[in-house]
């Protein structure tokens, strides 16, 4: 019984933690995507202010090259972790499968653990 329900506490633990594992990425992920909108934003402002919007300009504003490469990194980023990201999911699955089938087990022996003590 006592190894049974350090197996279930065990599952549960890894669920939750493939849990805040997924959570960590989404969130760093939409952060990315957040930083990359407002790069997006302060690259035409930049733009707009020197009046040239053609990055192989001489004038381009070093500034906007710059943001413009930070924004490409940061998207690139987003990317690698949406991948990984899916892979999370999938671990998060298993390990939610595991889980349920665990307590499903679990249930199944307490039932006849009762059905015995009944008679």
């Amino acid at each position: 019984m006592k190894s049974r329900d350090t197996l279930i506490r065990l599952k549960r633990f890894q669920a939750d933690e493939r849990r805040r594992q997924v959570i960590q990425i989404e969130t760093m992920v939409a952060e990315f995507e957040r930083m990359a909108g407002e790069l997006d934003r302060e690259i035409k402002a930049e733009e707009a202010k020197a009046g040239i919007t053609d990055p192989s300009h001489f004038a381009y504003p070093t500034y906007a090259r710059a943001a413009t490469a930070r924004r490409d990194n940061l998207r690139g980023s987003a990317d690698d972790l949406k991948i990984k990201l899916e892979d999370a999911r999938s671990a998060l699955a298993d390990a939610l499968d595991d889980l349920k089938m665990v307590e499903t087990l679990d249930d199944r022996e307490k039932a006849s653990e009762r059905s015995i003590a009944a008679q």
